[in-house]
């Protein structure tokens, strides 16, 4: 039986103004409103959560028609977390790992593979893809900031 392509490789990081515990915990949280905070235009479903595993579904809207992909997440405290997708348009599989920076910040560094899954619309570039998770990534870290700040002001007062 041949090989599998395994696809090209993507690395991307982000730095985040933030401890690496509430990164990991903020990063991992799941929810609906995940599409807001990335400034797109999708549903996202929680099908299953526990302490090791998370698995959810997105659904997207767009000219071409419906992208649908499933996420299953495997969570590695206190800081890495994997997850392989299958969807419409491709498959993926990510490897996140952050690391404690000076100043109580964090890195976050995510490695990727991808191949196309042979239905759907056709994969972009890969700087194009690369391009698009730094930006999610970039708002991510804004919200992601904004509400450790929340949660220090909460501390200081309470």
């Amino acid at each position: 039986m041949p090989k599998r392509w395994p696809g090209p490789r993507y690395e991307v990081r982000a730095t985040f103004r933030a401890p690496l515990g509430f990164v990991y915990r903020w990063c991992t949280d799941y929810t609906p409103k995940d599409a807001h905070l990335e400034q797109e235009e999708y549903e996202r479903r929680i099908l299953y959560r526990s302490y090791r595993k998370v698995i959810y579904e997105d659904l997207y809207d767009t000219k071409e028609g419906w992208h649908w992909s499933r996420h299953v997440v495997r969570l590695l405290p206190p800081n890495r977390w994997h997850s392989d997708s299958v969807g419409s348009h491709r498959v993926v599989s990510l490897d996140y790992r952050l690391s404690p920076l000076p100043g109580n910040r964090t890195q976050l560094t995510l490695t990727a593979r991808r191949r196309p899954s042979g239905v759907g619309a056709k994969n972009p570039p890969k700087s194009q893809w690369e391009r698009s998770i730094v930006q999610s990534w970039r708002h991510f870290g804004h919200a992601l900031e904004r509400d450790y700040q929340r949660a220090g002001s909460r501390r200081a007062r309470g």
